[in-house]
């Protein structure tokens, strides 16, 4: 009996690893270590990951490759480069931003490689009647890399809009669904109006909104702590790189402080 089951277990192995050979698509094989590895990844983006830290992100949030993902204002690409390669075999992403110049950046992306980001999805966040949604209640996990700062101050909007920001996030989920967010952390000593320029926000105060929204707390991660990062930047965040406001001056300065220090929050909707 022992000698059978060692035959089928050589003959299951000699299987899996002729499928790899003939050519199995690598979506189905994909991990978050496969996806951030992707060679389609700008050269430029991935010099990054020593300040980002991709891998120690997602796998913090629990994001899975069969996961409906909900990107939120993805700007350039930096996440979507990843998150698509990563959901392309059996998930589904969706790029979510102001309807519709706030999509350029993936439309982009999409225009050069729809190999890899045909598949994405275009939302419109904060949505209005008329515009394209993600369904409520559809989205496993919705992820936020340093925006709730931008909300906080009302960027490309009339005020603060925040609120409604993590409503509609929290509508969007599953029930058990997660929401992660990255962003610039301001010390919870500082005063509250630097929220309101500096491009800092208090852990406390992202905490408050998400928890106003319905969403319960569940874990903080320091994996995009900097602690060379005072944040008491004349220009705010964008002193530091990669945006280097002041341009040439004191460049080398900014250099080696580096990016600037984040928190890493994971929220679940009961």
């Amino acid at each position: 009996m022992r000698q059978t089951l060692t035959v089928f277990a050589l003959l299951t192995t000699a299987v899996a690893v002729a499928s790899v050979a003939a050519g199995e698509p690598k979506t189905q094989r994909n991990t978050i270590k496969d996806a951030v590895a992707a060679t389609t990844r700008a050269p430029a983006n991935v010099v990054r990951d020593k300040y980002r830290h991709p891998l120690e992100t997602l796998s913090f949030f629990g994001v899975k490759p069969g996961h409906t993902v909900v990107e939120i204002w993805p700007g350039g690409g930096w996440y979507t480069e990843i998150l698509a390669p990563l959901t392309a075999g059996k998930g589904t992403l969706y790029a979510a931003a102001p309807w519709p110049n706030g999509l350029k950046g993936v439309q982009g992306l999409q225009a050069k490689d729809a190999a890899t980001y045909g598949k994405v999805k275009l939302a419109a966040f904060p949505w209005s009647e008329g515009q394209p949604k993600v369904a409520d209640g559809t989205a496993d996990v919705v992820l936020t890399f340093r925006n709730v700062h931008n909300w906080r101050m009302g960027n490309k909007q009339e005020g603060d809009y925040s609120p409604k920001a993590f409503a509609q996030m929290f509508a969007m989920l599953k029930p058990g669904g997660v929401l992660g967010i990255e962003d610039h952390r301001l010390p919870e000593s500082a005063s509250a109006e630097r929220e309101k320029n500096s491009g800092y926000i208090k852990v406390s105060t992202v905490r408050r909104l998400a928890e106003q929204a319905g969403f319960k707390f569940v874990a903080a991660s320091e994996a995009n702590a900097n602690p060379k990062d005072t944040t008491e930047w004349t220009d705010g965040v964008w002193t530091l790189p990669p945006t280097y406001a002041l341009k040439d001056v004191d460049r080398a300065k900014y250099a080696a402080i580096g990016e600037s220090d984040r928190m890493t929050l994971k929220f679940r909707k009961p």
